[in-house]
């Protein structure tokens, strides 16, 4: 779904933004998106990025939890903590930070068997950097992070936005797999009152706006 004029200036603003704070600082400009699954976080940062110049990490590409059985058998807590390496995308950021290149092996989905791969990522320093993808918020990289941004957006189109991207079938199988994590963590270990800017959807579109 294309952003409406409206959106697109939300994004301008938004963009501007981070431009301007970015300027004013002497280390990359660190955001992240965060949200559940289908609220828009690519979406967002892939229009952001086009306006900024910004470096964008993809936060699936640190998935730590396992095989599907091994996913299965966790709590929704254990799930919470270990869906993402927060430690590797910690080093990341640090890397970048540093001014120098960071380089690292994303989850393999493809063979989806607990492997990274055997390509490689890789990410000059950029003065913005934006890490998107649930749980990039999360509390153990705060200190790096500039910008902490939700995606707050109903299930109905969250849903319907996965059933575009993903297939019904699939959402349904997706919903399953992932929606107790992500419950745990933006009540439990993210909740709403902890981000810097939420972003909402009433009706839906991409991206949101801001509130």
């Amino acid at each position: 779904m294309l952003p409406t004029e409206e959106q697109n200036g939300e994004i301008g603003e938004l963009a501007d933004l981070i431009a301007e704070s970015a300027r004013d600082s002497a280390t990359p400009f660190i955001v992240a998106i965060d949200g559940r699954s289908g609220a828009g976080k690519s979406t967002l940062a892939q229009a952001l990025a086009a306006q900024t110049g910004a470096a964008v990490i993809d936060g699936d590409d640190f998935y730590s939890g396992g095989t599907a059985a091994q996913w299965d058998a966790l709590s929704a807590a254990e799930k919470a903590a270990h869906c993402i390496d927060w430690r590797r995308q910690r080093s990341v950021l640090e890397t970048l930070v540093r001014g120098e290149t960071a380089t690292w092996h994303p989850y393999d989905w493809n063979a989806n068997d607990g492997r990274l791969s055997d390509r490689a990522c890789i990410c000059p320093p950029s003065a913005v950097v934006i890490l998107e993808g649930a749980y990039s918020a999360r509390p153990e990289l705060a200190d790096l992070l500039n910008l902490r941004v939700l995606l707050d957006v109903p299930d109905d189109t969250r849903q319907r936005q996965l059933t575009t991207r993903e297939g019904d079938g699939y959402r349904v199988q997706w919903e399953a797999r992932w929606a107790e994590a992500e419950e745990f963590y933006f009540t439990n270990v993210m909740p709403v009152d902890s981000f810097d800017l939420v972003i909402s959807s009433p009706g839906g579109g991409l991206p949101f706006p801001m509130r």
